[in-house]
């Protein structure tokens, strides 16, 4: 059996400057899944910067407001929000609330550096 507490994982600045902790990551080797899991935070007011990944991605948002873009499109999140990003698309987060913007990221396969392209 594996539990992992949030409040345990080291917190730090991605790539695309949001605050992650990962939460499962199979390179890790703690568990044997395809995915990695992670928390994240946005502060009030900043924007991710615009990446893309290799891999699939999907954002449950918990708290917050802001507008999620996904290519040329956006649109606004907020908690129960739930995103899909398409291998390859670019991708950015701008939090437009006035409270921390705090999500939880599922990428399949799992996250990797060399797998993510950070584009400013």
């Amino acid at each position: 059996m594996l539990i992992t507490r949030l409040n345990e994982c080291r917190e730090f600045l991605a790539g695309d400057h949001t605050i992650l902790r990962e939460l499962l990551r199979p390179i890790h080797g703690t568990v044997e899944i395809r995915y990695s899991l992670a928390h994240g935070r946005l502060k009030p007011g900043k924007r991710s910067k615009r990446h893309r990944l290799a891999s699939t991605e999907v954002y449950y948002f918990l708290s917050g407001r802001g507008l999620f873009r996904i290519g040329n499109e956006s649109t606004a999140v907020g908690p129960g929000a739930v995103a899909y990003v398409p291998p390859g698309a670019v991708q950015s987060l701008e939090n437009t609330g006035t409270s921390m913007m705090e999500f939880l990221c599922l990428v399949d396969p799992a996250w990797k550096p060399q797998d993510e392209e950070v584009l400013e």
